[in-house]
């Protein structure tokens, strides 16, 4: 994959993975189970409990530590993804975190004289609180189909820096309006009651905010972010509605209730972000597993691809240092035999175009090529094999008997790759009887017409044969019958063959020999070119 190409490829982010069936599920039953407690709440909302001052305080740092962690998140998520949607979110999930610690400052009774607070800048910090988490969602849902920045990693650091800073400059503004200015705002608590005029105001404003948050990310919903979104502005809702119009003054149940909606809302986003990224962290660790796997299976098929070329190079490399051999010894003859001489040197210059054939088969099998068929002799080849296989034949005392079918068809297909194979076969054959002693060393390579279209080529030996239980994976990669072999041998040689049309078989009793048939029809049945690769 090029550079431009993967920049192309979408990115895995909470803001474009899709929700799945079961997650849309567990959020139905979370809002269910909330819709659930705040039906259970609600007709006792009112009634006045024991004063906890501990608890507001406890609360809220929950809130703040759950909504810091999640703008975190939500910032490296960002700074991987560009995504705008998610930067606005970031920041209105730390500006919930930080607006925390001046209402918990400012609560009364629970740290005095820590800030020039007065009595209405508790509440009003509680307003402008609730008000920032509708915001960024809306903030969200609108820029959601936006195109990512495109930004780099130093301008989206950038942006995270000065993110931060507008959000510590705009909690610090409103912190000093609500205390040193509060004189100057309209009153919203009489004691601990909610007795305003101005409440009536604002409650259901911060209610109608966050219905519209709720109704763009429910227009919209596709995202797994989308739908926990969802719950969350759900949460909140049941938050305003019993804090604003059922709870009438601090401690009561409905107060209790509403900063336990608060603190469910505050962890529910959190909560998402650690279960995808502990997800993400098993597929991560699970896909570094299967990469660690597949490379040492690729070195292993690199050797062994490099040991099989090393095996067919060796074959008639070895006929030619046979036929070499027998060269000197004609020639150390007085007069030498000019004839016998010619033929083996012959053949010598047939093996060094056999090394130059194998390295163009075993090319072509690994590279996609087309190669044009054109008219093959079988005969022809199974004539070539013996020949320059006679030094090898000779040297195991074996006695080769050629029964070729006259006027055998000719076939289409590539010839070396054919010849390959019949060499490959008749090479086994022979080296399948070195250590047979207790009868003779016979090779039959054999040619007929199979019905009107198709031919047969069979190489039949003496030797002890193979299996029965083995011959099923035969021609398998990897499996072989011999001590020092690696079993891709007659895999190369079944896939040359099927990609010729034909198929390749193998039969034996595991005492009495084995036979090898290959099959290829007369005429292409698919295509007028051999697609190799």
């Amino acid at each position: 994959m090029t550079a431009a190409e993967a920049s192309n490829e979408p990115l895995v982010s909470l803001a474009n993975l899709p929700a799945t069936r079961e997650q849309r599920r567990i959020v139905f039953a979370v809002a269910a189970t909330l819709l659930a407690a705040f039906g259970i709440t609600a007709p006792f909302a009112g009634a006045q409990l024991p004063s906890f001052v501990s608890f507001n305080p406890t609360v809220e740092a929950m809130v703040f530590v759950n909504d810091l962690v999640t703008s975190i998140l939500l910032f490296s998520q960002y700074s991987i993804s560009r995504s705008r949607a998610i930067l606005a979110l970031a920041i209105g999930y730390l500006y919930t975190a930080l607006i925390v610690i001046p209402h918990v400052l400012a609560f009364p009774g629970a740290f005095a004289g820590l800030l020039d607070a007065g009595p209405q800048t508790s509440a009003w910090l509680y307003y402008f609180w609730t008000a920032g988490t509708p915001i960024a969602v809306i903030a969200y849902a609108l820029l959601s189909d936006a195109d990512p920045t495109g930004a780099n990693e130093a301008s989206a650091r950038s942006a995270i820096g000065w993110s931060a800073v507008l959000v510590i400059g705009l909690v610090s503004g409103i912190t000093w309006i609500t205390t040193a200015g509060h004189e100057f705002l309209p009153s919203l608590m009489t004691g601990n009651h909610y007795a305003s005029a101005v409440v009536y105001i604002a409650n259901p404003l911060a209610i109608l905010i966050a219905a519209i948050a709720l109704a763009l990310l429910w227009s919209r919903r596709r995202s797994v972010l989308d739908y926990w979104l969802i719950l969350v502005i759900f949460s909140l809702i049941l938050n305003f509605i019993v804090a604003a119009f059922l709870a009438k003054q601090r401690y009561s149940l409905g107060f209790y209730a509403s900063r336990g909606f608060t603190l469910v809302t505050s962890m529910l986003v959190l909560g998402l972000l650690l279960w995808e990224m502990t997800n993400l962290y098993t597929r991560l660790a699970r896909s570094n597993v299967m990469l660690e796997r597949e490379r040492h299976n690729k070195l292993m098929n690199i050797e062994a691809v490099t040991a099989s070329i090393a095996h067919e190079v060796r074959q008639p490399l070895g006929a030619a240092e046979l036929n070499g051999s027998a060269a000197l010894d004609l020639l150390s003859k007085a007069p030498p035999d000019l004839e016998e001489l010619r033929e083996i040197l012959n053949d010598m210059i047939g093996s060094s175009r056999r090394v130059s054939e194998v390295f163009d088969g075993i090319h072509s099998l690994f590279r996609k090529v087309d190669r044009r068929r054109q008219p093959v002799d079988m005969n022809g080849i199974a004539l070539e094999v013996l020949r320059s296989l006679r030094g090898e034949i000779q040297e195991h005392g074996v006695t080769a008997r050629p029964e070729l079918t006259p006027d055998l068809p000719v076939i289409e297909g590539d010839r070396n790759q054919l010849q390959q194979v019949l060499f490959n076969l008749v090479h086994n054959a022979v080296e399948a009887m070195a250590a047979t002693t207790d009868r003779s060393r016979v090779l039959r390579l054999t040619t007929e017409r199979r019905e009107l279209n198709a031919i047969a080529v069979a190489v039949q030996d003496s030797g002890p044969g193979i299996d029965p239980k083995q011959l099923a994976g035969i021609f398998d990669a990897f499996v072989t019958t011999k001590e020092n072999g690696i079993g891709l041998g007659l895999a190369i040689c079944r896939m040359i063959v099927e990609r010729h049309g034909g198929n390749l078989s193998a039969s034996s009793d595991g005492k009495n020999g084995a036979l090898f048939q290959l099959e290829l029809p007369i005429h292409s049945r698919n295509t007028d070119r051999v697609h190799a690769g």
